[in-house]
């Protein structure tokens, strides 16, 4: 497999065991469309057990190109909130509550997790 594909999926796969352990229900992993792709879709069912919160995640192995959440720019941005638009027109969401974050891996374990990392519309 490709060696950044399989990074990726391995700080995926932390974010996941991490998000389990803190009472969150993953409902979609690599949810993708036309629009783009969304790691992870889940529930944070200690706070708002009906809110979506769709998760970016960012692995890295080094800090050469600078911390994982530094990559989440504008176009991606408005990838994800494309994306997190038609998931919810999809399932008939488009009156739920949306949370979007950000979970920074280095190497394998969850080095951070913004909660609201992007709190405004690129639109």
């Amino acid at each position: 497999m490709y060696y950044k594909k399989q990074i990726g999926i391995e700080g995926e796969d932390e974010a996941s065991l991490y998000l389990t352990s803190n009472n969150y229900e993953i409902v979609f992993r690599n949810f993708s469309c036309r629009f783009g792709e969304i790691d992870i879709i889940a529930k944070d069912k200690s706070l708002n057990p009906e809110e979506l919160v769709f998760i970016e995640v960012k692995n890295r192995t080094n800090y050469n190109c600078g911390n994982p959440s530094e990559a989440v720019n504008f176009d991606k941005i408005r990838h994800i909130y494309k994306v997190a638009t038609y998931f919810m027109y999809l399932y008939n969401l488009e009156d739920s509550l949306a949370r979007f974050d950000v979970i920074e891996v280095y190497g394998n374990t969850v080095i951070n997790h913004i909660k609201k990392a992007i709190v405004d519309s690129p639109f």
